[in-house]
């Protein structure tokens, strides 16, 4: 099967995880399946609360909610995947399930990238425009750039899932990753990928390139609106207003540009070493931040903490 000859012949791809380094298999299960469920638990409590308690009924939170949601549709496009690489000897998976898990993965990716600005548009008008706040982000307006995030983001994975599907695969069939992450699927093409690469390049200027534009303008205006607030307590609360998703943003996307800005090793033995680390890198990408934003929420937000106070209160009074 590694060395099919048609492409029709490649029915399953073969996830090459750290296979070669079995001692660690076990210890990255415990651990990964940890994260999992701490990010099942505290992304399911903040969609929960979100949802029930009309204090938070506002454009942040309803933001935040679909942020929760995205990052356990994220999570669970993989992790599964990757707890079973753990666990079994041969791991591999049919071409269908390999591209519908590198559209969902890339779809979920895309779409946390725009709704971060969004996120970021909306606390700008709450801090630099509040009298226009009520207006602009009215539920006519912050429900469509919630739904636009999904759209796109879904859009830009189509465009690139298909563009890697109408590849020949008449080589090898091993993917030297823990899932089928889009890149180390094209490596096994046995033909011209320029078009693939100048889409990801266009695509990662839209998703990456222009989020972050349009996010540094945000802060930066919402910075020098809190400096011009008199009062020391009045600039702390507007700057707690924001602080939390700040911190989201510097976590995302410094951890991407940390995976793919740093420099490659070119001595064959520090290859193989950057090679596992990129890995176990990219693994840890996919589960840290999910399962930090509803720490860094819950932390940094006293509506978000007496929501969750309620609801363990109401909890415990209605099982008793």
């Amino acid at each position: 099967m590694e060395n099919a000859s048609q492409t029709d012949s490649v029915s399953e791809f073969v996830l090459l995880g750290v296979s070669a380094h079995p001692k660690l298999e076990k210890t990255f299960f415990v651990l990964i399946l940890s994260m999992y469920l701490v990010i099942l638990l505290g992304n399911g409590v903040l969609i929960l609360v979100t949802a029930l308690d009309s204090h938070l009924h506002t454009p942040m939170y309803f933001f935040l909610g679909n942020l929760s949601f995205l990052d356990i549709c994220y999570t669970t496009s993989s992790v599964p995947l990757v707890l079973d690489c753990f666990l079994t000897p041969r791991k591999t998976i049919s071409f269908p399930a390999c591209f519908g898990q590198m559209f969902l993965c890339f779809a979920m990716g895309a779409t946390e990238c725009v709704l971060l600005s969004m996120m970021a548009f909306d606390h700008y008008m709450a801090i630099c425009n509040p009298l226009r706040y009520p207006v602009v982000m009215s539920k006519a307006a912050y429900v469509p750039m919630a739904i636009s995030s999904w759209a796109a983001g879904s859009a830009a994975s189509m465009v690139q899932t298909s563009l890697a599907m109408k590849l020949p695969f008449c080589g090898d069939n091993v993917i030297n990753h823990f899932t089928c992450e889009i890149l180390a699927v094209l490596k096994l093409a046995c033909a011209d990928i320029s078009t693939n690469v100048i889409s990801m390049g266009v695509t990662n200027v839209i998703f990456l390139g222009i989020p972050v534009l349009f996010i540094s303008f945000c802060y930066v205006f919402i910075l020098a609106t809190i400096l011009r607030i008199p009062s020391a307590e009045g600039r702390q609360k507007a700057f707690s207003t924001c602080s939390a998703h700040l911190t989201v943003v510097v976590v995302f996307y410094g951890t991407i540009l940390f995976m793919y800005g740093k420099p490659k090793a070119k001595d064959p033995l520090g290859a193989d070493k950057q090679d596992v680390a990129d890995k176990l890198i990219s693994l840890f990408y996919g589960v840290v931040t999910p399962m930090l934003n509803p720490i860094i929420y819950s932390m940094r937000n006293k509506d978000v903490k007496a929501a969750v106070r309620n609801l363990v209160v109401f909890h415990r009074c209605f099982t008793q």
